[in-house]
């Protein structure tokens, strides 16, 4: 028994989407070919609806109620048949171009027919016009129409009378008429359905594909920031060094031995940290389980390291924090470093190496504020700062924890940048 249904069901359904399948291709085939499928519309009621008319009726065969309908309808020429027929069947052909068109001259044709006391089999045509003003047209096109449908099937009814029941034959027709007119609309609304479908899908795609093309530019833009602050600043620390090598070559040559091997392990340490971020960018093709050798993002911790490399290089450096640093999450870590670090490398291109450096960072309830000082070159006035990408990076960063950043000349001679960050989470932009 189970197995009888299920496959009786699933024999039902492969018919219904055989079917469905084979409507969307006959509603594709007719908007590519319009005129055809019209055409083809037309010639199928001239032969099922005119062609009967035009033979001659078997008055004493059939039932009682059929004679006598046909003795009380009036029996045309051969000529006005036919003109009454072309009015009725021939705007079909457009009946879904200019549906209210097609509809009036088909409900003037009939009115006038059935004025005529008249009857034709072509009076189907009628009901066709209806269904496509409903499924075509506009929609306030449709009380007309159905006020004067409803009025030609009053007429109908009053002419089909004596042998008809007036009431049987009005409910017939406006059943009739209800029928098309909301077969009409069921398909209209079902389109409609789809077309918003389709639309929202495409919709959804292209809200994808921008979705993608914004991470993917979020995710360029911090590794450009990644790729600035490391380049720059091994850069800058590589620059002072080997001046002061090639300062110190002839004078102290061991001064200038200790230059190269800085300057050796500067770019050894640029090396690896622009392989860590370059490694997540690279594909392994070879074997997909396999992932990229990845270390620890710098944080706090790392910042006396740098202030090491920074003092190889000629500045003096006063480093001091205060607070708990390790309450401090890895996202604020990482942020602190690079302002340090950009802070630093500003100091190093700038200042030169006969600086002094006074670096503070202080976290206090949920502020963390990080103060960059430098007392200039000795002796000449601390040039203007210009928005280069450094300060455009600090900004970048301290914007994602509702930071501000402030960088200027010092009051008392050199270079001052101070930021502040929120560590509340509603501070943290999203």
């Amino acid at each position: 028994m189970t197995s009888v249904s299920i496959d009786g069901t699933g024999g039902m359904g492969r018919l219904v989407a055989r079917l469905n399948r084979g409507g969307q291709r006959l509603r594709h085939w007719g908007h590519a070919h319009p005129w055809v499928l019209d055409t083809t519309v037309v010639v199928l009621a001239v032969v099922l609806f005119c062609l009967p008319d035009l033979l001659p009726e078997d008055l004493e065969a059939g039932d009682d109620g059929p004679r006598k309908l046909l003795l009380t309808l009036t029996e045309l020429p051969l000529v006005a048949t036919l003109a009454l027929q072309a009015g009725l069947v021939l705007p079909l052909l457009w009946r879904r171009r200019k549906p209210l068109m097609a509809f009036g001259v088909i409900a003037a044709v009939f009115l006038l027919q059935w004025s005529l006391n008249a009857g034709l089999r072509a009076d189907i045509a009628l009901f066709v016009a209806l269904y496509s003003l409903a499924l075509h047209g506009r929609l306030p096109q449709l009380p007309w129409a159905c006020a004067v449908m409803a009025g030609a099937m009053v007429l109908v009814a009053l002419r089909v009378s004596p042998p008809v029941s007036i009431w049987g034959a009005l409910f017939f027709l406006m059943s009739t008429a209800t029928a098309a007119l909301a077969l009409g609309l069921m398909i209209r609304i079902r389109r409609a359905q789809l077309a918003g479908l389709r639309e929202r899908a495409a919709r959804l795609e292209i809200e994808r594909d921008q979705r993608s093309r914004l991470a993917t530019a979020t995710e360029r833009a911090r590794v450009a920031r990644e790729m600035h602050d490391i380049v720059g600043h091994n850069l800058a620390i590589i620059i002072n060094l080997a001046d002061a090598g090639a300062y110190a070559t002839d004078a102290a040559p061991e001064r200038g031995k200790e230059a190269l091997n800085l300057i050796g392990d500067t770019g050894r340490q640029a090396l690896g940290e622009l392989r860590r971020v370059l490694g997540v960018l690279r594909e392994v093709a070879d074997s997909p389980s396999s992932e990229p050798l990845l270390s620890p993002q710098p944080g706090i911790m790392d910042i006396d390291m740098l202030c090491a490399g920074v003092r190889a290089a000629g500045p003096e450096v006063v480093y001091r924090t205060v607070g708990d640093m390790d309450m401090l999450d890895k996202g604020v870590q990482l942020t602190t470093y690079r302002i340090v670090q950009e802070a630093l490398t500003n100091t190093l291109k700038h200042a030169g190496a006969d600086t002094r450096v006074s670096l503070s960072i202080l976290v206090e309830d949920t502020r963390l504020e990080i103060r960059v000082q430098d007392t200039g070159p000795p002796g000449v006035p601390q040039p203007p700062g210009e928005e280069g990408h450094g300060l455009v990076g600090m900004r970048e960063r301290a914007a994602l924890y509702g930071g501000v950043v402030s960088a200027g000349p010092a009051t008392d001679g050199g270079w001052s940048v101070e930021v502040t960050l929120d560590l509340t989470p509603q501070g943290r932009a999203q």
